[in-house]
């Protein structure tokens, strides 16, 4: 039987490899796993970076740091790892999540809808991007397709926040409003009314 390694002894393992490899930018990647399944945010970045730095090719490396970015508030660096990664690879659904991610907080709704709809060509049933597709697309006004996705999202497990909700019932409201088809009276014939001259 196979014990299945901790946390805490997957770290001084990755620890080891860096030590015994400094120059493999696959140990780095792998010691920022090891450090963000810990919550080691400010660690996981740095081996991440150091990755990157010994090969700007890593895809995953890219996106890993976008993440651990965005985790911190940074959607400036978040975005640029994110960029970098979707130029690498465009096949990869969280770097494509990531960079919608910076897209929000950076309040473009639109980059959001964009970054939300590509993950989705790639993984259509990824509940997030329909969530944030969804409240990108409520920010743009388009609020039958917020519906559609947020409805798909909830489908697919993915809970939306309170904040959201009443957004999106504020919108369905105002829409409702002006659905309403009014009459106005002015100098015609109505039932039960005399024309006026």
């Amino acid at each position: 039987m196979t014990e299945v390694e901790s946390r805490s002894e997957r770290l001084e393992r990755c620890l080891d490899a860096t030590g015994q490899s400094p120059g493999s930018a696959v140990a780095h990647y792998n010691l920022g796993l090891a450090y963000q399944r810990l919550g080691r945010f400010q660690e996981a970045e740095q081996a991440y970076e150091r990755s990157v730095e010994l090969d700007p090719t890593l895809a995953e490396a890219w996106v890993n740091l976008g993440g651990v970015r965005l985790h911190g508030w940074d959607f400036a660096g978040c975005m640029e790892a994110s960029l970098r990664a979707v130029e690498l690879r465009d096949d990869l659904v969280l770097a494509h999540h990531n960079l919608g991610q910076a897209c929000l907080y950076m309040n473009d709704p639109e980059g959001l809808v964009r970054c939300a709809r590509r993950a989705l060509e790639l993984d259509p049933d990824h509940p997030p991007s329909h969530y944030y597709a969804a409240v990108g697309l409520l920010a743009l006004g388009e609020l039958g397709a917020a519906e559609r996705h947020l409805g798909r999202a909830i489908e697919l497990g993915h809970r939306p926040t309170a904040e959201f909700l009443r957004a999106l019932e504020r919108a369905q409201r105002d829409q409702a409003a002006d659905r309403i088809d009014m009459v106005e009276i002015g100098g015609g014939e109505a039932p039960g009314k005399v024309k006026e001259d």
